[in-house]
């Protein structure tokens, strides 16, 4: 084991570099620490959020004869939210708050008539109730995604900075009079100079595929509860619109 360690060339490069190569291969290594704990975190909760959101909407197909007494017994968490159960909450809340404003101004009116109904300007405005919740479900998959978008900037940018420190002390070791300690520093930097730049590859290379992933999996789930939403919409429409 104590071998392989020793014949590692990225811990033989750490070993053989100076203080700012030493922090160079640090920073790399929390960089790629950082990036893999978000990949691995965003594309699990996307995967949780989606499963519960599908299921519920099995039981809103199920059981839409009635938009506002639909049942599910599903289970959720804050970190992993059931995204359709919480668009169907918010206008279905919306939609009563909206049908008892209009029956108390019947009433008010003496109208003498059933005011449980919805007009366009209604309609309209659970529409945008609804889009406000989506607007707020898509950001929060979004959240910390932007690390993985400076990582795919940054890790090159530190290996370039690691490659061009490892040329500068290989030069600065073949001026040096002492041969011993000349080859030394030639190949220590030149095993430097390698080392970053692949480190940053490895680094730049995982985030740029998870990011991408994760926005088209996100713009994908966001276009599939804007059609819940409109489902939900349309029941509602279908059961409590007047007829003009």
């Amino acid at each position: 084991m104590i071998f392989l360690l020793e014949t590692n060339p990225f811990i033989q490069a750490f070993l053989d570099s100076d203080l700012l190569g030493k922090s160079i291969f640090g920073a790399l290594i929390a960089l790629s620490i950082v990036s893999w704990t978000i990949l691995i975190h965003k594309i699990w909760i996307t995967k949780r959020v989606k499963e519960h959101s599908f299921t519920f909407r099995k039981s809103f197909i199920e059981q839409k004869h009635n938009p506002l007494e639909i049942r599910h017994t599903g289970k959720s968490n804050p970190e992993c939210p059931n995204a359709f159960f919480i668009i169907y909450e918010i206008l279905k809340n919306k939609t009563c708050e909206v049908l008892n404003k209009n029956q108390k101004v019947a009433h008010q009116e003496n109208k003498g008539e059933d005011a449980a109904y919805l007009c366009s300007s209604d309609v309209a405005l659970l529409d945008a109730s609804g889009q406000t919740a989506i607007s707020s479900l898509t950001k929060y998959l979004e959240k910390n995604l932007y690390i993985l978008s400076t990582v795919v900037t940054l890790a090159p940018f530190l290996g370039l900075l690691g490659t061009v420190w490892g040329i500068l002390t290989a030069f600065s070791g073949m001026k040096n009079e002492a041969a011993g300690m000349s080859n030394q520093m030639v190949l220590g930097g030149l095993s430097l100079a390698l080392t970053s730049t692949v480190l940053g590859l490895v680094d730049a290379i995982p985030a740029l595929i998870g990011y991408n992933y994760l926005k088209n999996v996100i713009y994908e789930f966001d276009a599939e509860m804007g059609r819940f939403a409109n489902d939900v919409l349309s029941s509602l429409e279908l059961h409590y619109r007047k007829v003009d």
